[in-house]
């Protein structure tokens, strides 16, 4: 029997919609990158992180595929903005590939921004990773010489956690845009992605741990006039 992509990423998408809701993924999104970064010489090089411009997170990444693979996952999103971090925008990230993938599963997916621009990707409605912006997969440990080559060259690291297993991932090929939807739910209104990314929005309340996590590894360092 062969099953088809149309099939495949619309079966996956409703699993994940009937029990998903913005605050609940920003909740998840806080512990996926404090379970992370307390994983010791196993999770991101702090220095990564600190040197951020945005962060984003897919918890529960979707995979699912027999000969077709398909991957679906909704996250969030969080750039520096002045003063702080800037509320976190819903996103929505897909890919499929061809190849014998039999059986499904879920994976954790981290992806660390490193430059303007490939922060100013992220405020375009759609873009396509490894096309439009320049991504490899992100050092994992203490390794100074892997963080300094991986940082000079990508303008997005990624990474991958999946039966407790770390480690950095290429995101070649897989789309990212704002779930607009679902920023809507959140902030009462609509709100384009330049506009919660460059600091023009409130916060939720929900943020308040995953500001936690962030602030802990990677402070907003604000500027002086002394």
């Amino acid at each position: 029997m062969k099953y088809s992509m149309s099939l495949i990423l619309p079966l996956t998408a409703a699993v994940m919609l009937a029990s998903d809701s913005p605050d609940r993924r920003i909740s998840e999104s806080a512990t996926v990158l404090s379970e992370i970064m307390h994983a010791n010489d196993k999770g991101i090089p702090a220095d990564v992180l600190d040197k951020s411009q945005c962060v984003g997170i897919v918890p529960n990444l979707k995979r699912a595929g027999f000969i077709v693979g398909a991957k679906y996952g909704k996250g969030v999103v969080v750039c520096r903005a002045q003063g702080g971090w800037s509320a976190p925008s819903t996103i929505r990230i897909e890919g499929g590939s061809i190849g014998l993938q039999i059986g499904a599963g879920e994976t954790d997916v981290v992806f660390i921004v490193m430059n303007e621009r490939g922060m100013n990707k992220l405020m375009q409605d759609k873009f396509t990773v490894g096309a439009d912006v320049s991504a490899m997969a992100g050092p994992v440990g203490r390794s100074a010489e892997a963080r300094t080559d991986a940082m000079m060259h990508a303008e997005i690291l990624s990474y991958s956690r999946a039966r407790g297993a770390f480690v950095g991932i290429s995101l070649d090929g897989a789309t990212m845009r704002p779930d607009n939807e679902d920023n809507s739910k959140l902030y009462g209104r609509a709100a384009t992605q330049e506009e919660i990314l460059r600091g023009r929005v409130k916060p939720p309340a929900s943020a308040d741990s995953l500001y936690t996590e962030l602030n802990r590894y990677a402070p907003v360092k604000r500027s002086s006039n002394n």
